[in-house]
């Protein structure tokens, strides 16, 4: 095996044949790291986001965070009754571009579309940024490296989701089972301790001082907190976009799933929320020298600052990092569900080595670096663009569930429940898009009308494409005839050799064409008669047209592109085929020693050219040894 292949395959695992698409399948173990690293994550920045719009109240602000806390899981329990009826509904995997589409029509699809596309990207996004964050939290010396440590993540995290779904859930199950399982730790511990202290615990290690009350309590911030906190809420349709992904039963699978995601975030919430509340723990200045990460105040408040804190803190950072592999599991599924309905290129379609639709991965990994780069990877920048674009995706399929179910005719209780959902997601949607706007929802926005007017003229594209070659009528024989040749010759070689012994093949009209530049002596036009056109007439064969073109300012491919396309304009009818001899090298280096005409030839004519312009390749393969020309 070849040290490349090796080596790709130590990467990115072996090549999959499509005959084992059904060992790539998972459970539910594997499910709640591929499907819900990103909604269990957001329990470590949604109750941050929320606290740190709370630092002007100081510590009268932390009594809030509670009642915030459980109106989210309110509205979290509504989305998680109307995804458990989209996942019934839609077992092939029904994302809310797809219920949107289906039941809303075309334009509601490309808004569902578009607001999650950016959604994703931003949890990819948010995700590694929070997770640097809290490294920094931890290690303030690397607040320098941000984006680089960012970058790197991101670098890191596309290895591993190369691999394919299977291997990726295998690998991300510890870190996701040890961060939810020294959370609840952290969460029993700090409730039995709040319970003896009568509900004021003494925090084990001293905790900052939370500023002195700059404003007042005001619906209008109240309001901002509960948008912020919203974020705790991305994600949470991964499931349903991803049903097929499960093994069967795959309705059964993914519900378990979705239940053991939504109950554990639940919990997550609720006691950091009523946590925070008990130990007095203020959210910190993320741009202040001294910024400390809510979620590490409050593990050494509860457990002291020994080999648990550290082991918490570190399956955070390694959580939230990975945590932008929901956006890797389902922004190339819902990209591939966009192209084939042709609003998406496609190449979203293609599935690469492990069975995943490789473009949607490198596409999202460019969108993520740049977002990255372009904020400095500081979660607090990002956040303001967060949550609207998923909370949209929510509404349009909630509402696109009623329509189905109303089609149905026999489930007023299920359209009830998702009729509800729609009301409410709605509800938080023009919320959050209020509160953020100035802050950088306004980004969001453009950014969706933007993806919009791409998707259309993607569709347009196809459309005028299909109309232009689609043919229903048998070929017209009349038409079947020879083409004029043109062949390019710049002196006599086994390439010139074998590309006019092709061309002799197919047709008895061809033109060598021969650029004089004046630079060099050339012998060309006198080794014609004796090597080409002798030869040819005493076989009875019929002797190419040799055409010479003067070019007194050394350029080659101009005037041969100007005589093709000269050519095709005497013809009314014919096609003019010009065969394009290329030398090809066995080694990469050995490209570089040779000039690139015969490429840059191809691309003039295709791009000058037209559809009775015909470009055909004639390699010529350099051989390994001497031995091999020897004999030839």
């Amino acid at each position: 095996m070849p040290l490349p292949t090796r080596i790709l395959n130590f990467l990115f695992g072996r090549p999959l044949a499509t005959s084992e698409e059904r060992a790539e399948h998972i459970g539910p173990v594997a499910g709640i790291p591929v499907f819900g690293l990103d909604a269990l994550s957001s329990a470590a920045y949604g109750p941050e986001a929320a606290l740190t719009l709370l630092i002007p109240l100081s510590l009268t602000g932390v009594r809030y965070i509670v009642p915030v806390s459980f109106a989210i899981i309110a509205l979290l329990g509504i989305v998680y009754l109307s995804y458990r009826q989209t996942i019934e509904a839609y077992p092939q995997g029904g994302g809310s571009y797809t219920v949107a589409t289906e039941n809303l029509g075309a334009e509601a699809g490309l808004l569902a579309a578009s607001a999650l596309m950016i959604d994703y990207i931003l949890t990819a996004s948010v995700g590694i940024s929070a997770g640097v964050g809290a490294l920094i939290s931890a290690v303030p010396s690397l607040q320098p490296h941000t984006l680089g440590l960012c970058l790197a993540v991101l670098v890191l995290l596309t290895l591993v989701n190369m691999r394919g779904v299977h291997d990726t859930g295998v690998v991300f199950m510890i870190p996701t089972y040890l961060f939810t399982g020294t959370l609840l730790v952290v969460i029993i511990a700090g409730a039995w301790s709040a319970v003896q202290a009568a509900g004021h615990p003494v925090a084990a290690t001293p905790l900052p001082l939370a500023p002195a009350a700059t404003a007042a309590v005001s619906w209008w911030l109240l309001l901002k907190t509960f948008s912020s906190g919203c974020t705790a809420m991305t994600g949470v349709e991964a499931v349903s976009n991803g049903v097929m992904a499960f093994r069967d039963p795959t309705r059964k699978n993914a519900k378990i799933t979705l239940t053991i995601i939504i109950a554990l975030l639940a919990i997550l919430l609720a006691g950091i929320a009523l946590l925070c509340r008990a130990y007095g723990i203020a959210a910190t200045d993320p741009g202040s020298p001294g910024y400390e990460s809510v979620l590490s105040m409050l593990t050494r408040a509860v457990m002291g600052r020994g080999w648990f804190y550290y082991v918490t803190i570190a399956s955070v950072l390694v959580v939230l990092a990975l945590s932008a592999n929901t956006a890797f599991a389902d922004f190339p599924r819902l990209t591939r569900a966009i192209a084939l309905d042709n609003y998406m290129p496609h190449v979203f379609l293609l599935r690469g080595r492990r069975l995943l639709y490789s473009w949607g991965i490198y596409v999202l990994v460019a969108l993520t670096a740049l977002l990255l780069i372009f904020f400095g990877g500081v979660t607090d920048r990002l956040i303001p663009l967060y949550a609207v674009g998923a909370f949209m995706a929510f509404t349009l399929s909630q509402a696109g569930m009623v329509m189905h179910w109303r089609r149905q005719g026999e489930a007023p209780l299920r359209m009830f429940v998702n009729g509800f959902g729609a009301l409410i997601t709605g509800v938080t949607t023009l919320v959050v898009f209020v509160t953020k706007f100035v802050e950088g929802a306004w980004i969001t926005a453009l950014l969706i009308a933007a993806m919009i007017l791409l998707m259309r003229g993607v569709k347009a594209h196809y459309r005028r494409v299909a109309r232009e070659i689609d043919l229903n009528r048998p070929i017209i024989p009349a038409e079947v005839t020879e083409p004029i040749v043109v062949l390019p010759i710049d002196r006599w070689s086994r390439i010139s050799e074998k590309a006019l012994s092709f061309a002799l093949s197919m047709s008895s009209d061809i033109r060598c064409v021969h650029v004089i530049t004046g630079e060099t002596a050339d012998s060309f036009c006198d080794q014609w008669e004796n090597l080409i056109a002798a030869p040819l007439r005493a076989s009875g064969r019929c002797v190419p047209h040799l055409v010479t073109l003067r070019s007194p300012f050394r350029y080659v491919l101009q005037p041969v592109v100007d005589y093709v396309l000269e050519v095709e304009r005497e013809t009314g009818y014919r096609k003019v085929c010009v065969l394009v001899p290329e030398l090809v090298v066995r080694r990469w280096w050995e490209g570089m020693l040779h000039n690139r005409r015969s490429d840059l030839l191809k691309v003039i004519l295709l791009m000058r050219g037209n559809r009775r312009i015909i470009v055909v390749n004639i390699p010529w393969y350099l051989e390994r040894t001497e031995a091999a020309i020897a004999s030839r």
